[in-house]
């Protein structure tokens, strides 16, 4: 067995189990830290690949800031995970249901893939062999498909924006900082000298 296979098996191999384990274990906080594991096992078979810019992505986006808000969220919010498993019984059928729905669906995609006679003449076409795969990457994407980029950047912005919106609410009840009435104001009339004579209070 060369170095590729083995390495290729092993980060298969905990990926697989530490996905298993996410959904197994009973500790949350346990869950996310094997959700953590499986990102940068899956990283180290993008490494194989030839990946190297997706699993760069993987680890930076998803590892640094995804999986550390899970843990974050799920150690700081008060939530009775006793209730919750309550409710994973009432669902368990259904939930079954889809699961297998969704793994007949994924076997007939594996069942009926055949590769495209002119697949790797594409391929080289797209990213030869003496350009990185980051710099074939920015190419494509900033070259190619350009215009879609800077579309779908466009409707990211637009649904953060609206979230935002959707979410703001203005109550009566909560002390808000004015900025401008904080720069405009007067100082000989926000601020009253007292004569305090010794001896004396105000």
């Amino acid at each position: 067995m060369t170095v590729f296979s083995f390495a290729f098996y092993m980060f298969a191999v905990i990926t697989v189990l530490s996905g298993l384990m996410v959904t197994l274990s009973r500790n949350p906080v346990h869950s996310v830290l094997w959700l953590i594991l499986a990102f940068l096992s899956t990283s180290g078979l993008f490494v194989l690949l030839g990946a190297e810019f997706v699993a760069m992505l993987l680890v930076i986006v998803y590892v640094g800031a995804v999986a550390v808000l899970f843990l974050f969220v799920v150690m700081m919010l008060d939530i009775d995970f006793a209730a919750l498993k309550g409710e994973l019984a009432r669902y368990m059928p259904l939930g079954l249901l889809i699961g297998v729905v969704l793994l007949m669906q994924v076997a007939i995609g594996v069942g009926v893939w055949q590769v495209a006679d002119g697949a790797e003449g594409l391929r080289q076409a797209v990213a030869p062999a003496e350009i990185e795969n980051t710099r074939a990457l920015g190419l494509l994407m900033y070259d190619k498909y350009f215009l879609l980029f800077q579309l779908a950047g466009l409707i990211l912005l637009v649904a953060m924006i609206g979230a935002i919106l959707l979410t703001l609410r203005h109550r009566k009840d909560v002390k808000r900082q004015n900025v401008l009435q904080q720069m405009w104001r007067d100082p000989a009339k926000a601020m009253e000298l007292k004569d305090v004579k010794p001896g004396q209070g105000l």
